[in-house]
């Protein structure tokens, strides 16, 4: 998965620079778009807007920012955290990227005008920073490592640099939270990793976690996104998963329209071991991507349609897994190139097939995923089962 790679190191170290810093608003007075009244209550109704991703919704209240800030960078950058979202739902689908890359690019450019000015304007800084930090994290999810790196290097410093003029706003200290736990965490995990950390400040898993729970509690621009992120952490590091499901029903209760909160509820209960609840959910995400709702896209269908054959055949139900994996290698079919449920889905149909006494049918399936990327292993499984079928 997507979230396990032992390069998300390069991501978390610009991931301060995210949504996270918005809460300038709350500051002593400044020279900021961020104390306008306007923005505070048009900001604030986007973004709850776009979490539930209602795109259209979301834009129409950034266009009142934007107009009335029409040469700032806060146009551009909400523009592309609009489209952000609709990248995420689908990370296969690049059809967007260029879009994105432009519109922060729009940003940078901007912020750099005005910091040519004034270096230590706070805007220009925080803007800078998140517009890095987005693109950077597109980079990762491409593969594309080193610009993502260098763009987390720049991200960094300017999130530091406005920690340390706003230490006591919750919402602002987001990234440095955010940075403290995943230096501390990472290193221990992939321990390769350590060498690259000497070019970068040490980390406090206890105290990243403190203040993360703050910034969920008490943010003000950025409490949906901390909650989502502290659901990862005790999901994917920490594995206290009753933890993570108090975040994530907190998210869904939120934002009851996000297909991707709703898939990540049905994935931190498979990982927990509760396979029942896990499948109601993923059937209800499948069931509403049939029906066409908002906020659940195709990529969606496909968690759906893997996880709930998984259920299946953790009940040695095989007949009914593989229904659910013919209808997901139909869905995946519409992609050229070979993404992760595509390739496991093709490997579970063999493992299926074999369980089921159809021998020849399964070899077929392993000869198929070992001409496929390797994901998860995937390689590794289809020879083992070409010498030995798949005991069900």
């Amino acid at each position: 998965m997507r979230y396990r790679r032992p390069l998300l190191l390069i991501g978390v170290l610009l991931l301060g620079s995210l949504r996270g810093s918005a809460a300038l608003s709350q500051s002593p007075p400044i020279t900021s778009v961020l104390d306008d009244s306007l923005v505070r209550v048009e900001g604030r109704a986007g973004l709850e807007r776009l979490y539930d991703l209602d795109f259209a919704g979301a834009q129409m209240h950034f266009a009142r920012i934007t107009q009335r800030y029409p040469d700032h960078p806060i146009g551009p950058f909400l523009t592309g955290l609009n489209l952000w979202w609709q990248i995420l739902l689908d990370l296969s689908d690049r059809s967007r990227d260029r879009a994105f890359y432009e519109l922060m690019e729009a940003v940078l450019q901007r912020c750099e005008r005005i910091l040519r000015r004034d270096p230590d304007n706070l805007d220009a800084l925080f803007f800078k920073s998140a517009a890095l930090g987005f693109r950077g994290r597109l980079r990762a999810n491409r593969g594309d490592w080193f610009q993502a790196a260098l763009d987390g290097k720049r991200a960094l410093d300017a999130v530091m640099a406005l920690a340390r003029r706003r230490p006591q706003n919750p919402d602002f200290r987001f990234g440095k939270a955010l940075y403290d736990y995943y230096a501390a965490v990472i290193p221990e995990r992939y321990p390769f990793v350590k060498p690259v950390m000497i070019f970068f400040p040490s980390g406090n898993r206890e105290a990243g976690l403190r203040q993360l729970e703050a910034t969920a509690r008490h943010g003000y621009y950025i409490q949906p996104e901390a909650v989502y992120f502290l659901a990862l952490i005790y999901y994917l590091f920490e594995e206290d998963y009753a933890r993570t499901m108090e975040h994530v029903r907190w998210l869904r209760t939120h934002f009851p329209n996000n297909g991707y909160f709703h898939a990540l509820e049905g994935r931190v209960y498979v990982r927990w071991g509760y396979w029942q609840q896990g499948r109601q959910i993923f059937e209800a995400v499948l069931a509403r991507f049939q029906e066409g709702h908002r906020g659940y896209s195709a990529a969606l269908a496909e968690q759906a349609l893997y996880f709930i054959a998984l259920s299946y055949m953790m009940e040695r139900r095989y007949q009914a897994a593989l229904d659910y994996l013919i209808k997901l290698e139909a869905l995946t079919a519409r992609y050229q190139s070979d993404t992760y449920f595509k390739v496991m889905g093709r490997l579970r149909q063999g493992m299926a097939y074999d369980a089921l006494g159809q021998r020849e049918i399964a070899i077929l399936r392993y000869r198929e995923v070992l001409q496929m990327k390797n994901f998860g292993r995937a390689h590794e499984w289809a020879r083992r089962y070409l010498k030995t079928p798949y005991p069900g």
